[in-house]
């Protein structure tokens, strides 16, 4: 993939309270790893030479653990929230604010581990036509609730409240990989605003401007407690303690 990475690592983590009271959940460890080294290493297996961490919560840790990213394999720079959380939305914005990323970038977040291919990803985002692209993958309400309807290459709803207009055609779930350009955060989100990329997302397919990539591997995350323990499930029962 040729495109930035930015890793959205800001939030309190509190559903994996006590650990993150003093660790940031980008460091809880991983069958014995911090979760930042499993998912560098994984980015620059797909490709990922540059990253932007946006930071804010015992975000220094990250920052003294992952350094330039050279170990990696990486570039590796940081923006923080500054003195108040400014929401996954309104961090994007500062990270465009920053220049540190190009036209066009990936997002994650800093607790996800996922099973797909970034440069078909890129590659379906270049022809799309669209703002920004969002992969998924069709749920039927098995890992967490579903919240997209997907017809014909494009995202028709996304919406996390799952409204009863759109509930019964929701078979499919953001996987936590999307790629969006400048413009679909700057047109929409103020600089210093606190904001939600999933009301940005909500918007532009509600717009007809979010392109959709289906994934068909399930995705992993270290957002609570049985989450991490199923990524470690996985990961010693894989080649080489990867994917």
């Amino acid at each position: 993939m040729t495109l930035p990475v930015v890793i959205l690592a800001g939030g309190l983590a509190t559903r994996m309270r006590p650990a993150t009271e003093t660790v940031p959940k980008a460091l809880l460890p991983v069958n014995g790893r911090p979760f930042a080294d499993i998912q560098l290493t994984w980015l620059h297996s797909l490709g990922v030479a540059d990253v932007v961490y946006s930071i804010g919560y015992l975000g220094e840790a990250i920052a003294r653990y992952v350094g330039d990213g050279r170990q990696f394999g990486l570039r590796v720079r940081y923006v923080a929230d500054g003195d108040r959380p400014l929401g996954t939305a309104g961090a994007l914005r500062a990270v465009i604010d920053s220049d540190l990323v190009t036209q066009t970038f990936g997002v994650i977040n800093g607790d996800s581990y996922l099973l797909l291919d970034l440069a078909a990803v890129e590659a379906a985002f270049s022809v799309s036509g669209c703002p920004a692209l969002m992969t998924v993958m069709r749920n039927g309400n098995r890992w967490d609730a579903s919240n997209v309807v997907c017809r014909s290459g494009r995202v028709v709803a996304y919406d996390k409240s799952r409204p009863e207009r759109w509930r019964d055609q929701m078979e499919w779930i953001d996987y936590g990989f999307s790629i969006v350009s400048r413009s679909a955060i700057a047109d929409r989100v103020a600089s210093g605003e606190v904001a939600d990329l999933a009301d940005v997302m909500r918007d532009l397919s509600a717009a007809g401007q979010l392109a959709a990539f289906e994934v068909f591997a399930r995705f992993y995350e270290i957002g609570s407690p049985g989450g991490l323990a199923e990524l470690e499930r996985h990961l010693s029962s894989s080649p080489g303690g990867m994917q």
